[in-house]
């Protein structure tokens, strides 16, 4: 799979403009390395948005699903340093997705990111599934390198912040990812979803995202 794992975390939020320096200092030089170190990550990337909402966007690769609830994992969530707790505070409009990655067709990752939320009918999830891995398929796009279906935990998809025990009638939404070579490749892409008279019902939002940059395992300092 193009994805590097089999679970996914992502997360997307807003950041007041007087933050936003220390906001995007933060996830450069602590977040993202501090992420993939926990065991079972795999990789993370960041992403800003070129039309979308919110802003900012990151996703996590992990080896299995699992690790999005192992003990690792929620030993960090539990000790986040003074610099995470500050920043995380700030969060605006957060949106955190846990999810199993049910669909991955492609080879790579792309410089710019389509994403599509959908709300799955409370029956149909199969139906819906195999209607998607269908389109899903990168082969005949020119400018696309991969294409995925991420499906939310509708438990553990929680924000970390002071709201994440509102009621959240999204919480278990799934997440069409489309990577491309560049932002103008994703609207044709998208619109087999978009546009489809069958499956544009179920779209909440959309949008088109730009990579920041992304970090592996292997790229961690040794000690």
């Amino acid at each position: 799979m193009p994805i590097a794992g089999q679970g996914m975390l992502l997360t997307s939020m807003d950041i007041d403009s007087l933050h936003e320096a220390e906001f995007n200092r933060w996830y450069d030089r602590e977040h993202l390395e501090e992420r993939v170190a926990i065991d079972g990550f795999a990789e993370a990337r960041r992403y800003v948005a070129h039309d979308g909402k919110p802003k900012y966007l990151s996703l996590y690769s992990t080896a299995t699903f699992d690790v999005l609830e192992s003990p690792a994992y929620r030993k960090a969530l539990a000790n986040q340093t003074d610099w995470s707790k500050t920043n995380i505070a700030r969060f605006q409009n957060m949106i955190r997705g846990v999810a199993r990655i049910t669909i991955s067709r492609g080879v790579g990752r792309g410089a710019a990111l389509g994403i599509i939320r959908l709300r799955p009918p409370a029956e149909g999830a199969d139906r819906l599934r195999a209607a998607l891995r269908e389109q899903l398929d990168p082969a005949a796009r020119d400018g696309i390198i991969s294409m995925h279906l991420l499906e939310n935990d509708p438990v553990l998809s929680k924000p970390l912040t002071p709201d994440a025990d509102k009621a959240d009638p999204g919480a278990g939404d799934w997440f069409v990812l489309i990577d491309a070579t560049d932002v103008g490749a994703v609207p044709a892409a998208a619109a087999v979803i978009t546009g489809n008279a069958a499956l544009k019902p179920l779209v909440v939002t959309s949008g088109v995202y730009r990579l920041l940059w992304d970090i592996v395992k292997s790229d961690l300092p040794r000690c």
